[in-house]
This record gives C-alpha cells, sequence and structure tokens, in this order.
C-alpha cells in the first residue's frame, strides 16, 4: 500500500511541475490545519499529531529541563510496537512528502494523516469543483468552456485535482479530501459529513494505537514532571 502511495504521489508531483510551467498559476484553495500546528520544537511537531490532548496541554506547561523528560517518558509509556510503527511511518513521510514542507516533511496535512492513521485503503483523484467554480467566476466564464465559448486557457488543471483517501470502517467509508495548491501543496478540506467519524478514527488511533500502556500511572508520572524547574 505504500509503494501505491509513493508512486501515485510521485506521478501527482510530476505532473504539477509539468503543468507549472505551462499554465498561469492560479487562486490556491482554502488552508485548513497547516498554520495551527507548532513550529518551533521539533520534537513536539513530529509527535503532536499522535498525542492526546492532556499530553499536549503537559507539553506546553513544561520547563525547558523537564521537555527532555517527558519525550523519553512518552515512547517508555508505550508500547516497542507503537514507536516501530511510528519510526516506519515517519520514514515514509520523510521519503514521500518532503517536497510540500523541505524543512518539517511531517508538518504537511497528507503526513499529519498517514502518521496517525496509516495507509488508506484507497485513493483517488476526482476534480476540484469548488475550484473550478470560483476560476469561472472570477473570469466571468459560464461552463466549462466559458461564456460563448471562450478559451480558459490561463488556468492550473492540477489545481483542479482532489486527491481523496479512504479508510473503511465498521459502518462507514471514512474520506480525507486534499485540494492541491501551487507549488506543492496538498491542503485537507474537511467535509460536514465526515468530520464526526474522522473524528471517531482520529480518537480511536491516538488512544489505542499510540496510547500509554498504563494511563493512569502516566498522567501521575507527567504530573510530577510539571513540577521539574
Amino acid at each position: 500500500m505504500t509503494d501505491k502511495i509513493a508512486h501515485r504521489v510521485g506521478a501527482a508531483a510530476g505532473a504539477a511541475l509539468a503543468l507549472a510551467a505551462i499554465f498561469a498559476a492560479a487562486a490556491m484553495t482554502a488552508g485548513c490545519s497547516a498554520g495551527l500546528m507548532p513550529t518551533k520544537d521539533v520534537w513536539y511537531t513530529q509527535h503532536y499529531y499522535i498525542m492526546q490532548k492532556f499530553e499536549q496541554d503537559a507539553y506546553r506547561k513544561l520547563s525547558d529541563a523537564a521537555k527532555p523528560q517527558f519525550q523519553a517518558l512518552f515512547w517508555e509509556a508505550r508500547s516497542p510496537k507503537a514507536k516501530e510503527l511510528f519510526d516506519s511511518r515517519m520514514e515514509f513521510i520523510l521519503k514521500t512528502f518532503g517536497k510540500e514542507n523541505r524543512s518539517q516533511p511531517w508538518n504537511t496535512d497528507r503526513s499529519r494523516v498517514y502518521l496517525l492513521n496509516g495507509s488508506p485503503a484507497n485513493i483517488d483523484y476526482k476534480q476540484n469543483t469548488a475550484w473550478a467554480m470560483q476560476v469561472g467566476a472570477a473570469a466571468g466564464n459560464v461552463g466549462s468552456t466559458g461564456a460563448a465559448g471562450t478559451e480558459r486557457s490561463g488556468e492550473d488543471v492540477q489545481a483542479m485535482t482532489s486527491e481523496v483517501w479512504t479508510y473503511p470502517s465498521v459502518d462507514h467509508i471514512i474520506e480525507y479530501t486534499f485540494n492541491f495548491a501551487q507549488p506543492n501543496e496538498w491542503r485537507m478540506q474537511i467535509r460536514a459529513d465526515q468530520n464526526k467519524y474522522l473524528g471517531e478514527l482520529e480518537l480511536y488511533n491516538r488512544q489505542t494505537v499510540f496510547g500509554p500502556l498504563d494511563p493512569q500511572g502516566y498522567q501521575a508520572k507527567i504530573e510530577a514532571l510539571l513540577a521539574v524547574k
């Protein structure tokens, strides 16, 4: 499955670069969660998306002296299998999504989703109709070819692409939609009808796949770290 993602991501990136040389840059789709993520603490940015809220809250309150102790405790409290899974996914992210954020490849929408949820069951590419309508309205065009047959030659065709990752659950197919934006970015767009199921999937992975083995004992140790000056 990871080979399939690498192949499709590589194909999409290659197409984007080729089209960028032919077509003029167009309006980008709206940003999502990237601007809300921490960026200065490298360890924190790498682990933020698999951390539970109580861990995020505690880490922000820690002194500089306590943070390395928290980082060691974080993985000591989890199974070796969880750490192996994290490392393998991070390795894939570094190889596959580096062009989106060269300084922090793990800090992109697709990277964060992959890190927490793993490889999707399927990836589809669809036309980003919302983007196409925005460009058409801005240009005063009507329909797919424009009013009175006007040629829409200044558009970025790749920006009309949405990448849809699907994850099966017990009774739903969960979808993450990423819209392409110049020059090399895929921005997540959460649909209202998917929000609940995405939240359930992510909570399960944080608590069960990446959660501590002894939550109460772990939280007690974190409380002790808060007193470290």
